[in-house]
């Protein structure tokens, strides 16, 4: 039986594929609890500094929720399938890793739900955005009505959200819905980049400003700020630092060891 979801370590990046191509990567209740299961593996796991999020195949990185089910679950079933997907998403976000997600396709709904929850999002030329729900009757409850208009604002959220239309990948990046566009053929390289400049800086000052910018979003200005300049006084005790620094006088690659 084919794995929905798949896993690979490699170095210190894990990546996680999810594996529906046939079904254009909708997801399902076991989808969900395999990545939910994956995704609490992964949090302990220290050598592990960052995950890149795909979907298998060329077409979808998800086309949201599997409507088949949907359409045949009770209400109840449908409302705990949410919650699922709703903790999942959290999960995604609060990992304390930096997680980006790299949109291969079509990420609609549900998963565009998914890629919303990760901290980057690099997309292929060809992909396709959007929250189609409302054309169902539906809602996007599994986090799209909270993240979206965070990222690309009220407005324009409203407008994706209420009219269910699609977005190119180039709308996406002026909006602020992607951090980059790239072709399909260097998706994984493109975003192996990104990761790669994130990890050569050091891994405590990452942690901190991940923390600092994901708790930072949710307090008022003022709070957010203290809290960016706490964690600057945390960061000032490591090692990291006084190597960061002295390489920055010195003129010469800094060497850090997370400490």
């Amino acid at each position: 039986m084919t794995e929905a979801i798949i896993r690979r370590i490699d170095d210190s990046i894990a990546w996680i594929t999810l594996n529906r191509p046939g079904s254009l990567n909708a997801l399902n209740r076991e989808m969900l609890q395999m990545l939910s299961s994956v995704l609490d593996d992964i949090r302990e796991q220290d050598a592990v500094r960052a995950v890149v999020l795909t979907g298998a195949g060329d077409k979808a990185f998800s086309a949201g929720a599997d409507i088949k089910y949907l359409s045949q679950a009770s209400p109840l079933e449908v409302l705990d399938m949410a919650r699922l997907a709703v903790s999942v998403n959290n999960k995604i976000e609060t990992l304390g890793k930096v997680v980006v997600a790299a949109i291969n396709g079509y990420a609609l709904g549900g998963g565009l739900e998914l890629a919303e929850s990760c901290m980057l999002r690099v997309a292929v030329e060809q992909a396709k955005l959007g929250h189609p729900e409302v054309r169902i009757g539906a809602v996007a409850g599994w986090g799209g009505t909270t993240r979206l208009p965070r990222l690309v604002g009220k407005g324009f959220a409203a407008e994706m959200l209420l009219t269910g239309k699609h977005i190119t990948a180039q709308e996406a990046l002026r909006r602020g819905l992607v951090n980059a566009v790239v072709e399909p053929q260097v998706l994984y390289a493109e975003t192996e980049r990104l990761v790669g400049e994130i990890l050569a800086c050091s891994p405590v000052a990452v942690r901190l400003t991940w923390e600092a910018l994901h708790r930072g979003m949710n307090v008022s200005l003022e709070e957010s700020a203290l809290l960016g300049a706490d964690h600057f006084g945390l960061a000032a005790s490591t090692e990291d630092f006084r190597e960061g620094a002295n390489a920055f006088l010195e003129k010469k690659k800094p060497s850090f060891k997370g400490k």
